[in-house]
Formats: structure tokens, C-alpha cells, sequence
């Protein structure tokens, strides 16, 4: 500008500015072609040229803490025999490993939508790739800036009771519409990224697989990597036709399983 002068506090203070500019202010092209980048993400779209519109990402703007970060993903698709959400992938492409967990519906699920919490290494963005029955790629992503890394570390830790489980369903359901189950497993969901205080690295050991059946018909499955939380916590949706079992299994490392069953009661 004419007739100012920038001084070196103002200049350190600029540069400050730029640095911590949220990620929200990336041009939006780059953000729309972010699954490029990921080899994974990529395989996934494939040659198709995804919509770009339908997913619903709920994120906070600001994570302090990278361990347990809130997040909910609701595609807006029918969910039909003839049409269904199928897949819906989630990556984090400044996590050491990108791929966070991949979530699998049938049209027993009634709804294309889960909520759990994650890990997020660094402030970064969020993609999801999601693929309907038909072949329509649809791909969505969030920015979110993060202040206290979370692969590293882990706050709190894992109460006694390794591989205990809590499961919530709604005492009565509608015939053919979608209900909300919320479940939780005891779990460290190591990341092997950790050292201890010798240098030793503390070896990987999390929840690999959890599914969810309706009399023994796969309504929701769900693949989890080390980016997701200690604890790992779902929502997800069924929408049982008649009453029925709710039969519920978590598969994790070390060969360890565990297993829950709810009757589901269903009105008119």
C-alpha cells in the first residue's frame, strides 16, 4: 500500500494468518478432485464421473482433540431392492493411513447413514466415496482443522471389560421403516503407532468387522481401520419388515469375537 510500512511484527503476523487459514479456504476445485490423490479412493470412482451432491458429512469445524472426533454421514439415495446405497468409504488423507473404515447397507438398513468417532492425525480433509447397487459414484468431503494430533496418542483409556458391548434399539418399530441402533464395544483399538517409554512400538490390535443381521439376513456391515476410536461407538439403521432377532458381532484381532442379540418388536 502507499505511504505504509510493513513492519516485521506485522509480517510475522501475516505469515501466522496464512498458516492457520482454515483448510475451508482451498480453492474448490482442489477439494472436489481430492480422491485423486488417494490410491484407494481412486480405485473406488474408478472411470465413473461421481456426483458430487447426496452426502451429508457432519464434522465440527474445529476438532481439540484428533483421538475422538465426531462423525456422521447420511446419504440422501432411496434404499429400495431395486436402488440401495451399497458402499460408503472414509478416508483421511493426512492420517498416516488414509482409509478410516468402510460401511456396507442392504435395503434392510432403510437408511444409508452411521455415526461414529474417528482419528484425525492433523487438520485435513475428510473424503467419503460412496457407491450405489446401480454403479453411481457419488464422492463428498469436509474440512476440519484439528489443534491436538490423534493417531499418536489416546486419551483416557480402556475401562476393564475387554470386548464388553452395549446395545441400544427402540423398544418398538414400524413395519419396513428405518429404527436407530446405537452400539458400543470396550475396545484400546491400538494403532500401532504408539511407542512406550522405552521405544518399544506397541503392537496394532483393533476391532477389525462388526455385522449386524436381521434372522440372518445381512442388514448392515461395517470394516473398521486404525483411524477410528478407542471404543468404537456405531449408529446405524434397520428397518425390519416383521418382528424378528437383531443378532450383532464384532470381530477383532487376537481372535476375538463377541456377540449380541436383540428382539426387535414390531407394529403396524
Amino acid at each position: 500500500m502507499a505511504g505504509s510500512t510493513v513492519t516485521r511484527r506485522t509480517a510475522l503476523g501475516l505469515l501466522g494468518a496464512t498458516m492457520t487459514m482454515p483448510l475451508a479456504l482451498r480453492p474448490a476445485a482442489a477439494q472436489a478432485a481430492w480422491w485423486r490423490a488417494i490410491p484407494d479412493a481412486a480405485a473406488l470412482v474408478g472411470d465413473a464421473a461421481p456426483a458430487t451432491d447426496g452426502i451429508r458429512i457432519d464434522l465440527p469445524l474445529v476438532s481439540e482433540d484428533g483421538s475422538a472426533v465426531d462423525l456422521g454421514l447420511t446419504v440422501d439415495r432411496p434404499m429400495t431392492q431395486d436402488s440401495f446405497v451399497a458402499e460408503l468409504h472414509v478416508f483421511a488423507d493426512r492420517n498416516p493411513s488414509p482409509e478410516v473404515a468402510a460401511f456396507f447397507f442392504s435395503p434392510l438398513s432403510g437408511r444409508a447413514a452411521i455415526a461414529t468417532r474417528i482419528r484425525l492425525n492433523e487438520s485435513q480433509t475428510v473424503g467419503v466415496v460412496a457407491r450405489m447397487n446401480t454403479g453411481e459414484v457419488i464422492v463428498g468431503s469436509r474440512d476440519v482443522v484439528v489443534t491436538v494430533s490423534g493417531c499418536l496418542a489416546r486419551v483416557g483409556g480402556t475401562a476393564p471389560g475387554l470386548m464388553e458391548t452395549r446395545v441400544r434399539a427402540p423398544t418398538r418399530f414400524v413395519a419396513g421403516a428405518p429404527g436407530e441402533v446405537t452400539t458400543l464395544i470396550n475396545h484400546p483399538m491400538e494403532t500401532g503407532l504408539r511407542t512406550t517409554l522405552a521405544g518399544e512400538i506397541l503392537p496394532e490390535n483393533i476391532v477389525r468387522r462388526f455385522l449386524a443381521a436381521f434372522d440372518r439376513a445381512t442388514v448392515f456391515e461395517a470394516r473398521f481401520h486404525r483411524s477410528v476410536a478407542t471404543n468404537p461407538y456405531l449408529r446405524f439403521f434397520v428397518a425390519p419388515p416383521r418382528p424378528g432377532e437383531l443378532a450383532l458381532r464384532w470381530e477383532a484381532d487376537g481372535g476375538l469375537v463377541a456377540d449380541a442379540r436383540v428382539d426387535l418388536a414390531v407394529g403396524a
